[in-house]
């Protein structure tokens, strides 16, 4: 499941930021309960990129997300007093789920505030983890503001996703462990949403490996951080609705936090952008030559690396993979788009004449040239062609793009003129 943090968090902003120190307790505290993630080289991502890419598997975690370390580090903190009375969290997703397995093992009350939006099965999941959950308001603004209401009220210990402090060294512990495996690094890029990964991150790091550089990647829908980094006012984001759909839900964020703005500010080497598109294709590589699932958040850093691998060559290079909660059907249909771009799977459009046996002409002639129909529409009433023909759509799957620019010349010298159609997902 991925995650969507609140526009603003329900509590004051803290103001006391943490430090490597704090970062390296979290490590022992952390140690029993959270053994430390794969971190692991891939041959395949290197020869593609041209660097040597070095993978640390986050989506490996029970939840499938890095979010469980600051959850469980904050929960350890809390005084017999507060355990007792429960805690409260705002979520719709990863960061819920880190809340309450670990609340559940430690015996504490857990609420979690989701929007009434949410879908279902992040409910379903939340619950079973133990978690009362409470779904109020159409969107996050009004289940932050209901969260902050019962912490208020009821003396609940609010959870925040990224902006406290402990919450922050919980999830720089992933920095400690790469740094163990893969000592000789040039590079690290971290997704970024509100912050508390890489800001951990980079505590950890700047104080054991100064000189390697940091670099956070947002969404390009989403790029609130990179714009603080570079001076610029971030302004108030897309307004909700399909122009700011992003399929890295779980760095969606609007509002940095306050802590980790100063974090990233100060120790972090530069900050990008990506594409939906450079997302896409890259969960879909890690799928197709790592074997391994990642949501969008998680499939950022490769998509950085796939961006500018000219910035990174020869370069020993790490990718945190912060989770892998993505919903199958969205996961199907990222995996069908890239066939796409591949040029495996295409969608033509011709003209026939409307007389028998040409439909039967037109695929022996496909399959002749290595292409595997996939579905037929054979269209008479609804076209503009003249009444005497018909239009055909056929989704064809090829080898490669060779084999598909082969088999259009081969429909061209037959006397067809086939069109390719919604080539550019």
């Amino acid at each position: 499941m991925v995650d969507t943090p609140p526009t603003e968090p329900p509590t004051a902003p803290p103001t006391t930021l943490p430090t490597a120190g704090d970062v390296a307790a979290a490590a022992q505290a952390l140690a029993a309960d959270l053994p430390p993630t794969p971190t692991l080289p891939s041959e395949t991502l290197s020869r593609i990129t041209g660097a040597e890419v070095i993978l640390k598997f986050e989506n490996h975690r029970f939840t499938a997300s890095f979010k469980e370390r600051g959850a469980l580090n904050r929960l350890l903190a809390l005084s017999p007093e507060q355990r007792s009375r429960g805690v409260i969290a705002m979520s719709a997703g990863n960061h819920a789920q880190g809340v309450a397995r670990h609340a559940q093992r430690l015996g504490i009350p857990a609420t979690i505030v989701m929007p009434r939006t949410t879908p279902f099965v992040k409910v379903e999941h939340t619950e079973a983890l133990g978690a009362h959950v409470e779904l109020v308001g159409d969107g996050l603004a009004e289940a932050a503001a209901h969260a902050e209401a019962r912490t208020r009220a009821e003396g609940l210990t609010f959870i925040h996703p990224y902006d406290d402090p402990l919450v922050i060294a919980g999830q720089g512990t992933v920095a400690l462990e790469i740094l163990d495996a893969a000592p000789e690094l040039d590079a690290l890029i971290v997704p970024v949403g509100g912050g508390g990964l890489i800001g951990g991150m980079a505590l950890a790091l700047k104080a054991r490996r100064p000189d390697i550089r940091l670099i956070g990647v947002q969404s390009a829908l989403y790029p609130a951080m990179v714009e603080l980094f570079h001076g610029r006012d971030p302004g108030p984001g897309l307004p909700p609705g399909p122009a700011a759909a992003t399929i890295a839900e779980g760095i969606a964020v609007k509002a940095p936090g306050h802590l980790t703005r100063q974090l990233v500010r100060d120790l972090v080497d530069d900050m990008v952008t990506v594409s939906e598109d450079r997302i896409e294709q890259a969960l879909a590589l890690l799928l197709t030559v790592e074997k391994t699932v990642v949501e969008g958040a998680g499939a950022a850093p490769l998509a950085a690396l796939l961006d500018a691998p000219q910035r990174f060559a020869g370069q020993r290079v790490g990718l945190v993979l912060s989770g892998g909660n993505i919903d199958t059907r969205l996961l199907a249909g990222v995996l069908m788009r890239d066939l796409v771009r591949q040029g495996r799977l295409a969608r033509l459009r011709l003209d026939l004449a409307d007389m028998a046996g040409e439909l039967g002409r037109v695929t022996a002639l496909i399959g002749a040239h290595g292409g595997n129909i996939v579905e037929v529409s054979h269209q008479r009433v609804f076209s503009h062609a003249p009444a005497k023909v018909t239009g055909l759509e056929v989704v064809v799957e090829t080898r490669d793009r060779p084999q598909l620019t082969a088999l259009l010349t081969a429909l061209e010298e037959a006397g067809y003129t086939p069109r390719l159609i919604d080539t550019a997902v």
